[in-house]
């Protein structure tokens, strides 16, 4: 298999404080790989570095084979890299085909056409149902994203995500704040969107790590501690000291 993410030596520097310190990252095209670790690891600047939302101190990142350490986020984005957030980022008062129908409409260049009349952004229609299909969610079509629930919420989120065509999704807690019939329907949609796309994932949930993951990274204080697979890196001794060490069951 040939690396479709990678870094090598990252490192980011806040005010003389090492929040990531030389983490050397390798993500495999068409596997799911999960970065975990204690509260305070270093996850979340970790990602933010991949997602080049924060520019590093020092390293470099590479994708899909092309140097993107100096690029900005939505230059990476229009490669086909392409990330969610903690907190769902969907538009309340559109309804569920309107906000996978904004993804689309970039099909018209630079412009999102807002102003255009309703004929005119139908073309997009059947395109956004598919992706609405994808999700499960079709029988929400037409209700407004606000009053979904939370994990339907995240669901819409991935399908105008998927909208945006991309060879790799990178999300960010994708189970944050979620009941357990809500963590099990983005399990299993993750799972059944991954076929021919490349995962990587921060998240808290140990279970759905060891359900979903073919390689998972452990941080801890800002360097790798552990990688492999769940057994493997369930039973290091380093991270079950890490875990019990930061209050972790």
């Amino acid at each position: 298999m040939s690396a479709m993410l990678e870094a090598r030596g990252l490192t980011k520097e806040f005010a003389g404080f090492v929040a990531v310190n030389g983490v050397n990252l390798v993500v495999e095209k068409g596997t799911i790989h999960a970065l975990i670790g204690p509260n305070g690891a270093g996850k979340t600047t970790c990602f933010n570095l991949l997602t080049k939302f924060l520019q590093p101190t020092r390293g470099s990142i590479t994708y899909d084979g092309k140097d993107i350490t100096a690029m900005s986020a939505a230059d990476i984005a229009r490669l086909g890299l392409v990330r969610s957030f903690q907190i769902s980022a969907v538009f309340g008062d559109l309804t569920v085909l309107e906000n996978v129908r904004i993804a689309l409409q970039r099909q018209r260049g630079d412009s999102y056409d807002f102003w255009r009349s309703e004929a005119v952004l139908s073309q997009f229609d059947a395109d956004a149902l598919k992706y609405v299909e994808d999700v499960g969610l079709t029988e929400f079509a037409h209700t407004r994203a606000g009053e979904l629930s939370y994990g339907r919420k995240r669901a819409l989120e991935i399908a105008t995500t998927l909208a945006l065509e991309p060879a790799m999704l990178l999300l960010d807690e994708p189970m944050a704040g979620m009941a357990q019939a809500d963590v099990e329907l983005i399990s299993a949609l993750i799972k059944r969107i991954s076929e021919g796309r490349t995962i990587l994932m921060v998240e808290h949930n140990l279970s759905v790590v060891a359900n979903l993951s073919d390689r998972i990274t452990v941080l801890a204080r800002g360097e790798v501690l552990a990688e492999g697979d769940y057994d493997t890196v369930s039973k290091s001794p380093e991270v079950i000291d890490a875990y019990i060490g930061a209050g972790h069951d």
